[in-house]
């Protein structure tokens, strides 16, 4: 008579446990907190401010006019000139200027690229992301906004006080300058509407780009 069998009893199979991923230098989740809303609303805001700030930019004409320039007698006379000119050509002065250095950035390569890193850093560490966000987390740590602000800080002035990058931001805007300088000294004034400047003045609704840097940071700065 053959032995009966053990009886068979019931096992447990134990799924293994997934390998967690490695760390990575800086956490996923904290580089993709800024969503495609919170960029178009960010690019809307900029856009806005641009355009209102554009819109008080004085015909081209007026400040290309050469009948109206003339070499001033004087040092008090070129000083009141270039006071009256940058009252009312302030928008133009402001965008010849930006014009200046954006011809700098693109003949320099290597600078534009290393202001648009910057800027990158700037817009997806602090001020494209949400306030209710977790803290970016780096280096098996994690950072509150207020170091990730001392960073991109410091950073920022690195990039721009210890390499080529500030040297030749300053010198655009150095020629920038002079250009505005030498027009306002020699465009004579006489014939523009100074009055309609200081109305603007006394009854304008505050700096345009200052109220766009408030709100797309949320007033965290």
């Amino acid at each position: 008579m053959a032995a009966a069998s053990p009886p068979i009893l019931p096992t447990t199979v134990v799924p293994a446990a997934a390998p967690s991923p490695a760390p990575t230098a800086l956490s996923s989740a904290d580089a993709t907190d800024t969503n495609p809303a919170a960029i178009r609303a960010f690019l809307s805001r900029l856009l806005d401010t641009t355009r209102r700030a554009l819109s008080g930019a004085r015909p081209w004409s007026e400040l290309a006019d050469r009948s109206a320039l003339s070499r001033p007698d004087s040092l008090a006379e070129a000083t009141s000139r270039l006071r009256k000119n940058l009252a009312y050509f302030r928008v133009n002065y402001a965008a010849v200027t930006a014009l200046c250095l954006a011809a700098a950035l693109l003949a320099h390569p290597f600078s534009l690229a290393a202001l648009l890193v910057l800027l990158a850093a700037w817009c997806l560490l602090y001020v494209l992301r949400p306030a209710d966000a977790p803290p970016v987390a780096a280096f098996g740590r994690t950072f509150s906004d207020r170091e990730v602000l001392g960073g991109l800080v410091a950073a920022s002035a690195f990039v721009v006080f210890l390499t080529s990058v500030g040297s030749l931001i300053f010198s655009a805007l150095a020629l920038g300058a002079a250009v505005v300088c030498a027009h306002g000294a020699c465009r004579v004034p006489e014939d523009l509407f100074l009055d309609e400047v200081v109305d603007q003045g006394a009854g304008g609704a505050g700096n345009p780009l200052l109220s766009f840097i408030a709100s797309a940071t949320g007033g965290r700065v």
